[in-house]
């Protein structure tokens, strides 16, 4: 049995419904794992700062971090949702497969950063330097990577949620990767 069901409008905080109301305001709908942050009154808000907090990394760059992070902690639901944000960010739908599987032959500035975000989840951090020395010289910065690093602390954070709760996925599910 579901012991998380997803909170509804009325049944979280003012402070929280108001945060609902924005989400529905920009995105049509209020994600299913963004509401399950409200079962906390902190954590919705505290979440949406960390996920929106201003980064070197955007756009394409921000969401090769998030595929890689979650297809190495196996997120069903964020994986659907970063697939769908993938292909809105430009991604083909082969390209966003190669990136899930840690790599994207098709860029080499992103094919380091795939790499070294698969190993950084892969390992928690303890990577082989010659990864790094990759990273560098395809042209990242120190900024970049600790702000890599960052989006895949707040990926991880959403990647757990879902892992425990196993809300309900409200995206088209990302396909399955082939071995």
């Amino acid at each position: 049995m579901n012991t998380f069901p997803v909170p509804t409008h009325a049944s979280v905080s003012p402070a929280n419904q108001a945060l609902f109301d924005n989400l529905k305001k920009g995105l049509g709908m209020v994600p299913n794992l963004y509401a399950t942050f409200a079962h906390s009154e902190n954590a919705l808000p505290t979440y949406l700062a960390f996920q929106n907090a201003k980064s070197s990394l955007m756009g394409k760059a921000r969401e090769v971090v998030n595929l890689v992070t979650s297809q190495v902690n196996k997120c069903e639901y964020c994986l659907a949702a970063h697939t769908a944000l993938g292909g809105m960010v430009g991604f083909t739908s082969e390209q966003i497969i190669e990136i899930r599987h840690g790599h994207a032959s098709f860029d080499p500035k992103f094919d380091a950063l795939a790499r070294l975000t698969k190993s950084v989840v892969e390992s928690r951090g303890h990577i082989d330097p010659a990864l790094l020395d990759g990273f560098f010289a395809a042209g990242w910065t120190k900024e970049n990577l600790v702000d890599a690093i960052v989006i895949m602390g707040d990926k991880t954070v959403s990647n757990y949620l879902h892992g425990v709760t196993k809300v309900p996925v409200d995206f088209p599910p990302a396909p399955a990767l082939n071995a």
